[in-house]
This record gives C-alpha cells, sequence and structure tokens, in this order.
C-alpha cells in the first residue's frame, strides 16, 4: 500500500559522507522527484540544500530523539537512511516508520542488527505492508541482485552460485567506524552463523555442508583469477541466503539444494597471499582489545575518498553458476564509480525509487516485512539500476 504522503523520499543522515553523494545523485538525475533531506544538524542541513539545483526543504531529526523521527515518518513515503553505524543511528527511526507506515531502505552491513531487526519487526511489517530492506549498498546489491539476475536468466533450479567480487575504490570513516562498533552490539545471536538470516526454514543437509565461510586460495580457470577472503562475504552471503529462503515460500525457489558463497577475485596468486594476511590483521584489529589503540589511525566519521577516487572508481562481480544437471553459465555485473561510496549511493537511491515510484510494478507476491532487494524489489530494481548505467551480463555458457 502506498500513502500519499508529502514526500516520495527523504534521505536521513544527509550530512555524512555518503548522505551528500546521494543528495548529488537525486538532484543530478531526477528533476522532477519530491524529495527532502534530514540530519541532526540544522546549519549543515541547510548548507547541503542551498548547494542543490533542487534546494529540497530540511528536517532536524536527532536519532535518540523519537519524536522528530515520528515526524520525518510522517512526512515521507520511503526514508532512506545512510546514518550509520545503523545498530546505533538507525533502531528508533525503524521503529518509527513501522508505525507511521513508512517504507525504509538503508546501506547496512550490520547483519546481526538486521537479524534483530526481522524478531522486532518482520511481522507487523508484513501485516502492514511496509517495506524494511536494509543493505541497498554495495553490501549488499551486487550479491543479492547478481544471484537473482542469475536465477531469472536460466529460470531454472540453480544447485550453487559463487560470487566472485573485486573493485577500486576508497574506506571513509563510517564504515571503519561501524566495523569498530559492531563487537560491541550486544545480542544473542552469532555472526559466524551461515543461516543468521534465514526465516527458520528447513534446511538440505547439502546447504549445511557447502555454506560455510571456508575459502582457499586458489585458481579459478574459468575466469583466469585467484580467489581471497572477501571482507564483505559474511554479511552478503547471509543476505542472499534469506532472499532464497523467502522467494522459495513464495514458489520462486533458486533450487531445493541452493547454495550461495562469495569471494574475492584477484588476478595475482601474490595479491591473494596479501589480502589474506591483510585481513587476518584486519580481524585481530577489530574484534580483539586492540580496536581501542588502533581505532584513532583510521579515518573518523564524515571522511571519506576523493572526489576523483569515487569517479575513478569501479566494481566488478563475476558469478559462476551450477545448474541441476551440472551445466556451467557465467554472468557479470559491473558499474562504474567507486563501490563504496558513488555506486553505494546510486544503489540505496535507486532502491528508494522503486518503492517510491514503481511499487505498483513490483510483484504482488511482495506484500512486505524485513526484506531484501532481491525479495523485496526484484525485477523493478534490476531495471532501474540498468538505466542508471550498470550493466548485467549473461548467461555465458562455459564448459
Amino acid at each position: 500500500m502506498m500513502m500519499n504522503k508529502e514526500f516520495d523520499l527523504i534521505i536521513f543522515g544527509a550530512t555524512g559522507f555518503t548522505g551528500q553523494i546521494a543528495v548529488k545523485y537525486l538532484d543530478d538525475n531526477y528533476p522532477s522527484l519530491n524529495w527532502a533531506i534530514s540530519g541532526r544538524n540544522l546549519d549543515k542541513l541547510e548548507k547541503i540544500s542551498n548547494n542543490t539545483k533542487k534546494k529540497p526543504k530540511v528536517f532536524v531529526a536527532q536519532s535518540d530523539d523519537r519524536e522528530s523521527l515520528a515526524n520525518i515518518a510522517k512526512k515521507a513515503n520511503v526514508i532512506a537512511s545512510l546514518a550509520g553505524p545503523f545498530n546505533k543511528y538507525s533502531n528508533n527511526l525503524v521503529s518509527e516508520c513501522v508505525n507511521n507506515e513508512t517504507h525504509y531502505v538503508d546501506i547496512t552491513g550490520e547483519n546481526l542488527w538486521v537479524r534483530d531487526l526481522i524478531d522486532k519487526h518482520h511481522l507487523k511489517a508484513e501485516e502492514k505492508g511496509i517495506f524494511i530492506i536494509p543493505s541497498c549498498g554495495y553490501d549488499s546489491i551486487p550479491s543479492d541482485m547478481g544471484a537473482y539476475f542469475c536465477h531469472k536468466m536460466l529460470n531454472r533450479p540453480i544447485l550453487c552460485i559463487d560470487g566472485y567480487h573485486t573493485g577500486n575504490g576508497g574506506i571513509s570513516g563510517g564504515t571503519t567506524e561501524t566495523g569498530f562498533t559492531m563487537s560491541d552490539y550486544k545480542t544473542k545471536y552469532k555472526i559466524g552463523n551461515p543461516f543468521l538470516l534465514n526465516p527458520g526454514d528447513k534446511l538440505t543437509e547439502i546447504q549445511k555442508k557447502n555454506s560455510k565461510d571456508t575459502f582457499s586460495i586458489r585458481k579459478i580457470n574459468k575466469i583466469n583469477r585467484w580467489s581471497a577472503p572477501f571482507v564483505m562475504a559474511i554479511a552478503n552471503t547471509r543476505v542472499v541466503r534469506r532472499s532464497a529462503s523467502l522467494l522459495e515460500k513464495r514458489q520462486q525457489s533458486y533450487g531445493s539444494n541452493f547454495v550461495y558463497n562469495e569471494y574475492m577475485m584477484t588476478k595475482k596468486f601474490s595479491s591473494a597471499i596479501l589480502i589474506t594476511l591483510g585481513l587476518a590483521i584486519l580481524s585481530s584489529i577489530m574484534f580483539t582489545p586492540l580496536r581501542k589503540i588502533f581505532r584513532p589511525l583510521f579515518p573518523s566519521p564524515g571522511t571519506g575518498p576523493s572526489e576523483k577516487v569515487q569517479n575513478d572508481g569501479w566494481f566488478e562481480s563475476i558469478f559462476i553458476v551450477e545448474d541441476e544437471d551440472n551445466n556451467k553459465f557465467k554472468f557479470r555485473v559491473f558499474g562504474e564509480g567507486d563501490p563504496g561510496y558513488k555506486s553505494t549511493a546510486r544503489f540505496i537511491c535507486e532502491s528508494a525509487l522503486s518503492i517510491a515510484l514503481d511499487k505498483e510494478k513490483i510483484s504482488k507476491k511482495t506484500s512486505g516485512g524485513v526484506l531484501t532487494t532481491a525479495s523485496g524489489l526484484g525485477d523493478v530494481l534490476i531495471e532501474r539500476l540498468k538505466k542508471s548505467g550498470v550493466l548485467f551480463e549473461g548467461p555465458e555458457k562455459i564448459s
């Protein structure tokens, strides 16, 4: 259902590093859209608004002030939150969106927090027909929409998909802040559960056996690359598995034993070794008391890569798919703009606009709840992403 509210879309966290890129994206690409911006600092918001062609209205809202959050939720059909860490800044916002029948999207990779959102809000949001869709950034759109696209194009049961990712870009203070705060987040769940986000469904023995966070440095002959561990695999794989499970409940199954795993890809064996060592060091910093010592050495919130780094950046995802008859296919998703910022801003804006502008085209089987981009937005989002310049290629049969 879609309320007719004052604005199609409000960007929350518009003064943050990625928030400002999202504002520019909307301003450059959607002149007739009715949108507004929100955050905690009036001066900064007004400055950002004045620097746009559209001059969107500004609303001050604080993450710990429920009244101010209810106020923006009442005014918008969709709220796009770019205020991370989300476990700190978007909890109350999601509650107010559910209370006020407003759709919500964000760019979190914080799956433990998302698991708690599912417990808190899924049933009520489903009942009210409200879409709560986390992880609409580089985490986890290439993985989630890539897997969805593979199945859509093949239209046959899939045994497994291996996703291989690479890209070129920078890192922001907000992202590192999320990494540092996640280990302080209190929940009964464990990030190591490969099916963390699945809705209590029955898993097959094949799925349990083959869906583990293991990786090996190996040559991927089919694409002439080397595999290495991918820092975001622990987030993305859970999202894709939730999509597969939610779609199966709607008789749109990827395959009865569907398995998804994910890696980084690199051209050289030596790079794969360095990436592996780097990740080992990073995780020992992030998840041990060492993080208190090392935190000041990383970028601080509100900072991020230069415009040149953003513009020169790109991402590429290659999917090797095996169907139940053991045929193998290759698919590719590619986009310009560095993954974490420019591409992420495009992804969240197009996800929000899938609901704000194209809600009537979204599958009638999609009722609402705490969803994923694949289970919530599906074909509509793929079309919007293609129009915005993201390439979806395949299938190419491989021997």
